[in-house]
């Protein structure tokens, strides 16, 4: 070995501890004698936080739905012809079709020599040109303002003006989103501080939509549990939000309130009345209010309407609607939309400190802006065609028929599950999903244990490999000790939600005899 070598090795020996001293992987010598230098981000040294997160709705049950979808189009022989997703609220990969004047009025936008077309109704030009009038360039290629396009957030206004009985709008508290996901976690960003028993606490319903779980897993911040009453439609009992706040106060910093109405995936929908005491709570707690309120179409059941936090927390009087702080989300993907592709969305902010707005509007800069397109979607949905033009006979058609149908398949899903001994489903009130509790025998529930799987998982992965009916275990969403449920959505056509419901009983009542 000459001198030159021997310094080289020395120097890589050198280099080596000092790595090993600062906690970065160390070479190694691979087999013909060369250092081969180690991985820098390894599942060793990642951030931490994000091995913590967890989404339910897109997890290892899925993974192997996909798997399985692979093998049969390879001709592998399954007891079923095919996977029927009832996982997630996709609604157009379900089959429900898009309302034609969105589409119109998109393909317009992206392509605007269509504007000479004849067979484009003149309302939907119209939209097209405002919307394009309104871009850089005239082009929805051009990034917009970080906050969304400034007539895209007055035409929210006016909507939300329109929804809440007249209650003033400003287009300044609105902000475009990249669907409503993105504006929740940019509040949480937002609220999250604090080291040890100081770091901050946030309020989630038990089940709740995991997008929540994760985000705050992600961040690093504290989840408080709060339980929905099955026993009572899911519903809202401001004595568990107290005793979840109380507890929580011993280890953190309870600083915000997340409400999902109407709610994912329960289906239950809120109460005037409900809301009413959720904005006292929240007032007499100094909480910061989220309102997850992307479902605010989809109620179904008879007595039940929905009622918007901001409109209930103005009509509680100056004491509440000049001092609660709010923040409430809506989403162009779902309701009677569905378009959850173009990730469009809006959040409005309610008595939001001044300097901290100045904050928000610098942490959306850094992302640009939200999908333009999805913006432009957003606009129709907040300004649809109105009585009197082209497109408003047909728009209404297709909404209320989408609509309609969702209620009539909300109301088979309960009765048919209902009928199922060992299963039991609330009615669905709203939403686009039932969440049915299952009775599990205890030798199926040790076989799981004895896998490491909860045993919802089990049951549920079970039922995909026999069936080819995806589901989505309760746990994924969180539930009380001791109880088992699925997650499943009313989105699939009428006559593959019958199969998809007759199969669900037919595996009900064999697993059960299988484990009894």
């Amino acid at each position: 070995m000459n001198h030159g070598t021997a310094l080289h090795m020395k120097r890589r020996a050198l280099s080596s501890l000092s790595a090993t001293r600062r906690g970065l992987p160390k070479e190694k010598m691979s087999e013909n004698g060369m250092m081969s230098r180690a991985k820098v981000l390894t599942i060793d040294t990642m951030n931490p936080t994000v091995k913590k997160v967890e989404y339910a709705v897109r997890g290892p049950i899925v993974q192997r739905a996909v798997e399985l979808e692979r093998e049969l189009s390879e001709g592998m022989k399954k007891p079923f012809a095919e996977v029927i997703k009832a996982n997630i609220g996709d609604a157009h990969a379900m089959g429900q079709q898009p309302i034609t004047f969105f589409r119109q009025v998109l393909a317009l936008c992206s392509y605007p020599e269509l504007l000479s077309d004849s067979t484009f109704p003149d309302d939907a030009k119209s939209r097209a040109c405002r919307i394009l009038n309104s871009c850089g360039g005239n082009s929805m290629g051009s990034y917009s303002p970080s906050q969304g396009i400034g007539s895209v957030r007055q035409d929210v206004a006016r909507y939300v003006e329109r929804r809440d009985g007249g209650v003033p709008c400003d287009p300044d508290n609105i902000y475009l989103t990249t669907g409503a996901s993105d504006g929740i976690v940019t509040m949480l960003k937002l609220l999250v501080c604090g080291e040890g028993t100081m770091r901050t606490g946030v309020m989630i319903s038990i089940p709740q939509y995991p997008l929540y779980s994760a985000a705050l897993a992600e961040l690093g911040a504290v989840q408080i549990n709060y339980y929905l009453n099955e026993e009572k439609c899911w519903s809202l009992d401001i004595t568990e939000l107290q005793r979840a706040l109380d507890e929580a106060r011993l280890y953190c910093n309870p600083r915000a309130l997340c409400i999902i109405n109407p709610g994912n995936p329960t289906g239950q929908v809120q109460s005037r009345e409900c809301i009413e005491d959720v904005i006292r709570f929240a007032a007499k707690e100094r909480l910061f209010l989220m309102a997850d309120e992307v479902y605010q179409d989809n109620v179904y059941a008879e007595g039940c309407q929905f009622h918007s936090f901001k409109k209930v927390l103005f009509e509680m009087g100056p004491e509440y609607s000049e001092t609660v702080e709010l923040a409430s989300f809506h989403s162009t993907s779902k309701c009677y939309m569905g378009e959850c592709g173009f990730r469009g969305g809006y959040m409005e902010i309610i008595n939001m400190d001044d300097d901290v707005k100045a904050q928000l509007n610098k942490l959306l800069s850094v992302r640009l802006c939200p999908p333009v397109p999805g913006q432009a979607l957003m606009d129709l949905v907040v300004n649809p065609p109105q009585p009197g033009e082209p497109s408003y006979e047909r728009f209404i058609k297709e909404r209320t028929a989408t609509l309609s149908t969702l209620a009539e398949k909300a109301k088979l899903t309960e009765q048919v599950l209902n009928t199922v001994q060992g299963i039991s489903c609330n009615p669905v009130q709203g939403a686009m999903y039932s969440f049915p509790s299952i009775t599990i025998p205890e030798k199926a529930i040790k076989e799981a244990t004895d896998i490491g799987q909860e045993p919802d998982m089990f049951y549920c992965m079970k039922m995909l490999e026999e069936t080819g009916i995806c589901l989505v275990p309760g746990s994924g969403f969180g539930q009380k000790e001791g109880t088992y449920h699925f997650r499943m959505t009313i989105l699939p056509p009428t006559d593959k939600l019958k199969v998809l419901l007759n199969k669900v009983q037919e595996f009900h009542l064999k697993f059960n005899q299988q484990y009894s």
